[in-house]
């Protein structure tokens, strides 16, 4: 069976909504439970049993770098800078991309608290990627599931495993699944047809662009998790979940 053995971790942002901590430090590097958000991702990583990490930096980037230069990971991990500005989202994973020989790739936000309990379904994830030859695939979860209950849904899920996107004026078909921050991706997906081209071009994108174009062709794909989310939104969670 085909398995993917690079993952990728977006540490490149601001982190405005945990002002002021983040003033400072880098979201990424923010503890809860003791360990910080940036750990706890590369450990879910390790238990996956993938040994190849790419991670992009750019805001307070040289703090990143000597957390990961003092850790004795068991991985490689690979520290790559946005460039003279920050990429958004989906030019930070082309830009990663980019740097491997690779065709699929994990993709990780490290602001949700990534617990064991998410190993079985990622794994089932990775096993429904490959099965049914797709080129992006979201872990989502209902938004019932999430602790940050201000979070709104990003997407309606079908019987088939398909995302889309509901109308804010219907009341049938509501945006119900959250996207979890973790999920499958190949190359070819920001390349699929012209306007993909046109958004690459801008360097700096969203990777909401590129699940829009997907989902116009159907080919967006989720994945539900079933376990608890808890994703470190703002400064109000954050103390929140400090109090734990």
């Amino acid at each position: 069976m085909e398995k993917i053995n690079t993952a990728l971790i977006l540490c490149a942002g601001y982190g405005k909504r945990l002002n002021p901590l983040t003033l400072k430090t880098p979201k990424s590097l923010l503890k809860v439970n003791n360990i910080s958000l940036l750990e706890n991702t590369i450990n879910l990583i390790n238990d996956l049993g993938i040994k190849n990490i790419l991670i992009n930096t750019y805001y307070l980037k040289e703090q990143i770098e000597e957390f990961i230069n003092k850790k004795n990971f068991n991985c490689k991990i690979n520290l790559i800078e946005d460039g003279n500005s920050i990429l958004d989202t989906g030019g930070g994973i082309l830009n990663l991309i980019k740097k491997s020989k690779n065709d699929n790739f994990f993709v990780f936000n490290p602001d949700t608290i990534w617990s064991k309990e998410y190993i079985e379904i990622i794994k089932k994830m990775e096993i429904f990627y490959f099965e049914n030859k797709i080129q992006n695939i979201l872990l989502v979860v209902k938004k019932s599931k999430s602790f940050d209950k201000k979070l709104k849904g990003d997407f309606h899920l079908d019987s088939i495993n398909i995302l889309g996107l509901s109308d804010p004026k219907e009341t049938k078909n509501i945006n119900n699944f959250i996207y979890t921050g973790c999920q499958i991706i190949n190359k070819n997906v920001f390349s699929i047809n012209p306007i993909t081209a046109a958004i690459v071009n801008k360097k700096s994108f969203s990777i909401f662009e590129i699940w829009g174009q997907l989902m116009n062709q159907n080919k967006l794909y989720g994945f539900e998790s079933l376990n608890d989310f808890i994703h470190v939104t703002d400064l109000e969670i954050f103390n929140k979940l400090s109090k734990n």
